[in-house]
């Protein structure tokens, strides 16, 4: 006949709860044997041995002020702290216990809630990725937050985010980091490796996973790419697309060290709701500078707009009233260009205004601006002119070189220009007064019918 101690130790053999008991000096003297698949260790492994020998450090300090709590007559039913399993890895434990006076034990059950704690932990990231992606209007700072959130989960030393160039094709680095470091890397030494996996990558449309044993398959460029990418010390490069309803617009690649737990299906599925959200931030950066762009810049000829060149001015002349600098403005019209478009029409009017932008563009420097406010009316803004002289100089320049011959369809064309000048702060000091006397400057030489400035 089974004696009373027999059944309740057949019955703790029969619970998914560990059955702990510890003594007043914080010492294992029974776990039942669900603790074995609690803990990772046989209970033989753990008996006579203290307690803080397995507890997470960073959970040291709290648990061993619950154990005190306990053993003065407080009973904790649902008190939560982390172990350290055998295989290294973490374990959520949530913990009922209470002392006994007369035994001067502590009696506990122990329940894993690991998965609970890591749904939890899931909800959290992606509800903190979502307020991240609304907030931040910085694809570069999402992806910073995403790298941190993420960070806590799962293997997460490398994270990069390139996105394909709209026009050529070629993927570009916009985020690259490292776990721990402040700001992304300047230098990647595997940038290589990196357009050839994001090509790759987006040719194939989905998801994607690559290991050191999958390039004896591949081309050698492959090969010697990957040979040297971060030092050879990776274990495995996982890629997703960077989709939105209009398009790809890049991927997501993360590289996994030698060491690293591989990523599961559910982190997998975690890290595509991360690409999701950085596509979509990337689109939306992507629109805002479209219509900024659209706001700023001429649609037929690329050049800044009168709105645009305002604000340049405004900050010429603010450097040039710091610096008691100089600057000078050339304000230029097409003589008889309604006839081009009354005899050739608006498409070659069109040609004709584009050819132009191109030319003044390379008779001025990089840092000079040349804007289109209008019809067939241009403005060059030159900044940090030494003498009056060297404005009339580039005025020469731009009547010469727009001179030259332009063939449109088999129509040969010759563009002469009425050009104004205007100098700061001889003529203004202000905008308006600037290109108002450079205005006035440029209809005193067409009406003129000759090619002169004022001196």
């Amino acid at each position: 006949m089974a004696t009373p101690q027999g059944s309740m130790d057949r019955i703790a053999d029969l619970l998914l709860d560990a059955i702990c008991v510890v003594n007043a000096q914080g010492v294992f003297e029974y776990i039942s044997p669900a603790g074995e698949g609690i803990f990772g260790y046989a209970p033989s492994e753990m008996l006579g041995r203290r307690m803080t020998d397995f507890i997470a450090p960073f959970d040291q300090e709290r648990t061993l002020l619950a154990a005190r709590q306990v053993m003065s007559g407080q009973p904790h039913l649902h008190f939560e702290n982390c172990y350290v399993r055998k295989d290294g890895s973490l374990v959520h434990l949530m913990w009922s216990a209470r002392w006994s006076e007369k035994d001067q034990r502590r009696y506990a059950v122990a329940r894993d809630v690991s998965v609970l704690k890591q749904a939890e932990a899931t909800q959290s990231a992606l509800m903190a990725i979502a307020e991240a992606a609304h907030a931040s209007g910085d694809v570069g700072e999402l992806t910073a937050q995403i790298h941190v959130i993420l960070g806590r989960l799962m293997p997460m030393p490398h994270i990069k985010v390139l996105v394909q160039d709209p026009q050529g094709g070629r993927c570009g680095v916009a985020y690259p980091a490292q776990a721990g470091s402040g700001e992304p890397a300047d230098n990647e030494p595997d940038a290589q490796a990196d357009r050839l996996f994001c090509e790759a990558l987006l040719a194939r449309g989905s998801p994607w996973m690559i290991t050191p044993a999958d390039l004896q398959d591949m081309p050698e460029a492959w090969r010697a790419a990957y040979g040297t990418a971060d030092s050879a010390g990776w274990a495995a490069w996982l890629g997703l697309p960077l989709t939105t309803p209009s398009g790809t617009v890049g991927a997501l690649i993360l590289t996994r060290d030698l060491g690293d737990r591989p990523w599961s299906d559910k982190e997998q599925a975690l890290l595509q709701y991360a690409a999701t959200q950085i596509a979509t931030a990337i689109e939306r950066q992507q629109l805002l500078a479209r219509l900024q762009h659209m706001a700023q810049f001429d649609a037929l000829t690329g050049l800044p707009n009168r709105y645009l060149l305002h604000d340049r001015m405004v900050g010429a002349l603010a450097r040039a009233e710091r610096s008691a600098g100089r600057l000078s403005i050339l304000f230029l019209d097409l003589d008889r260009f309604k006839q081009v478009n009354d005899t050739l029409g608006h498409k070659a009017g069109d040609r004709l205004l584009q050819e132009v932008a191109r030319r003044l563009r390379h008779c001025v420097r990089d840092s000079d601006t040349v804007a289109r406010i209008g019809g067939d009316e241009f403005v060059v803004l030159l900044e940090s002119i030494q003498d009056p002289a060297h404005a009339l100089q580039v005025a020469d320049k731009i009547r010469v070189t727009l001179q030259h011959e332009l063939n449109i369809g088999p129509h040969t064309l010759q563009i002469t220009p009425s050009i104004g000048v205007a100098h700061y702060p001889e003529h203004g000091v202000t905008t308006d007064q600037l290109m108002g006397q450079a205005d006035e400057a440029m209809y005193v030489v067409k009406r003129a019918g000759r090619q002169a400035e004022p001196h």
